[in-house]
């Protein structure tokens, strides 16, 4: 019999009878307000915070609030199995942690919280490049658990050759290939309070780890971090990257590569031309382009572009239950989800991350359910409506 993640309620209502209530709220739109008032103004504003004036996040959550879902009764839904093949491999549901980079500024246990927490859930954890733990050591917290790898395209091509010799070695299995931050965007937020954690070494980890990063500097690390530190900024993204290009990851990779921050249809076409395997329709949750196409509004027509060719994933908004059943419906193979267990890890470490993954996936389980579908395969367009249409 398959899991059924939304046992997950009855152990919070029997955890109950001894008076003992979650720790963090159910309702996972509440973490950002809590995580808001724990932390300190600087790193809350550089995980929460977007670009511009913040309107493309907005439009995210927005997006995916205007489509609501049409429930369909009297269908057997009582043995139900969230499972999905993505990528050539069977995953427990249609969820992925995203890469957040630099999660030392919200907790101390970090990365390796975040990753034994998806490894104890069965979901795959993604790791930042710009992780602030060298990703051998997320590696060895996890196990033999899937894990996916990452890239900031680094100008150096060494470095970069180093990182997936070092990924592959690890035993990351699917390279994430992040298209959208060729140059870091203006962030109110984080302009507002001069913060930007890489310069003070933080997120960095990776980097100064890596032979081939390190061979480029005059002194070691610890000796000199500022030279460090200006060596990291001067490589860290290539704005003069091109589509031909990606032919030399192919070449380096022998696994999945799938590309995230895909918003038009073209794109997605030149991905499966150039011989990706995958694309993550994205706007990196409103922290790039300000004004840019909600995500939700992008997936469909991707989807409807590269779907029979290539994987399609999703993040961008991503914040309930039923958030997750919009996208599939609207085209999504699994869908990332990101500052939820940001939040999650800043209030309550490993603990707090698995809350978020079993409160999404519980909430997912009921809706798909109470909706009229056993399987998350079965969710279509037909399923959903849009306000005012």
């Amino acid at each position: 019999m398959a899991q059924h993640w939304a046992d997950f309620q009855y152990e919070i209502y029997l955890g109950g009878m001894t008076g003992a209530i979650p720790r963090l709220p159910t309702d996972l739109t509440r973490l950002e307000e809590l995580t808001e008032r724990r932390l300190g103004p600087g790193p809350v504003g550089y995980v929460a915070g977007g670009a511009g004036d913040g309107s493309t996040a907005r439009a995210n959550r927005a997006a995916l609030r205007r489509r609501r879902i049409v429930p369909r009764m009297l269908r057997d839904v009582h043995e139900r199995d969230l499972s999905v093949e993505v990528l050539g491999r069977t995953l427990p549901a249609p969820l992925a942690l995203a890469p957040v980079g630099v999660l030392s500024i919200l907790h101390p246990d970090a990365e390796p919280a975040a990753a034994r927490a998806a490894a104890a859930q069965g979901v795959p954890y993604i790791l930042s490049s710009a992780s602030s733990t060298p990703l051998e050591q997320v590696a060895e917290a996890m196990g033999d658990a899937e894990r996916w790898f990452q890239l900031y395209w680094a100008k150096d091509r060494e470095v970069t050759r180093s990182f997936l010799d070092r990924a592959k070695r690890a035993g990351f299995s699917v390279l994430v290939v992040t298209l959208d931050t060729p140059l870091l965007a203006w962030r109110p937020r984080d302009l507002d309070q001069a913060y930007l954690p890489f310069l003070h070494g933080v997120g960095t980890a990776n980097y100064f780890t890596d032979p081939a990063f390190r061979a480029g500097l005059a002194r070691p690390v610890h000796e000199d971090p500022d030279a460090a530190v200006l060596h990291f900024v001067g490589m860290f993204a290539d704005p003069g990257k091109t589509w031909p290009d990606l032919a030399f990851l192919r070449e380096q990779w022998d696994g999945p590569i799938v590309l995230k921050g895909v918003l038009h249809p073209d794109d997605a076409r030149l991905a499966a031309e150039a011989g990706m395997d995958g694309v993550v329709v994205s706007n990196h949750g409103g922290r790039q382009v300000a004004g840019s196409v909600a995500a939700a509004d992008a997936l469909p027509r991707v989807a409807e572009a590269v779907g029979d060719r290539l994987t399609v994933l999703f993040d961008s908004g991503i914040r309930t239950g039923d958030d997750i059943v919009k996208a599939l419906a609207l085209g999504a193979r699994a869908v990332l989800v990101g500052r939820p267990y940001a939040y999650g890890l800043a209030l309550d470490g490993q603990a707090g991350v698995e809350h978020v993954v079993r409160c999404l996936l519980a909430e997912l389980d009921l809706t798909l359910a109470l909706s009229g579908h056993a399987t998350p395969g079965s969710v279509s367009a037909a399923d959903l409506v849009e306000d005012g249409a």
